[in-house]
């Protein structure tokens, strides 16, 4: 999925990448002057609230294994993420410079098994379970409901026995 591009505007690789959650309107490659062959090709920098620009990430050169075609493979990460965002640039066939594309490395496993396996539905073969598996017991891995048969608060005590102390 294209998630935003960078453009060659006097001689700099400037752009932007925007999904539903983030949102950098401005965006650079800064090249990486280093004789290693395993540096990254490119800093990826972006401008702070402050109008700073800071370094979020870097991109290394990749080949395609099938066309042998090269790109720019890497990640974006800031305290503000909760994970890295994996990110591979690819030459835009309309302008000098990128398309930016994301890809999830991996399904999702957190929803069970409508998005993915998860280590638990591994475990379970078939209608067998393994002994001592939550589903021997009865319980879905959630506790005891506190849900009465009309949708009242049962089994938790009820609104006097909530903490004030708490603030919130």
């Amino acid at each position: 999925m294209n998630i935003g591009e960078l453009r060659n505007v006097n001689g700099r690789l400037i752009g932007s990448i925007a999904t539903r959650t983030i949102d950098l309107p401005r965006i650079g490659l800064n090249p990486v002057q280093n004789d290693n062959p395993r540096a990254p090709k490119y800093e990826v920098l972006a401008l702070n609230v402050a109008r700073r620009w800071v370094q979020i990430g870097a991109v290394w050169e990749a080949t395609m294994k099938r066309s042998g075609e090269q790109f720019l493979a890497g990640s974006i990460d800031d305290p503000s993420l909760p994970e890295p965002l994996s990110i591979a640039l690819f030459p835009a066939a309309d302008f000098d410079g990128y398309m930016v594309a994301w890809r999830r490395d991996t399904m999702r496993s957190d929803f069970g098994t409508g998005f993915g396996a998860s280590n638990y539905d591994r475990e379970v073969q078939g209608d067998r379970t393994r002994s001592g598996d939550r589903r021997d017991r009865g319980d879905s891995g959630f506790g005891e409901s506190t849900a009465g048969a009309r949708g009242e608060l049962v089994g938790a005590g009820g609104p006097d026995d909530l903490d004030d102390d708490m603030p919130f």
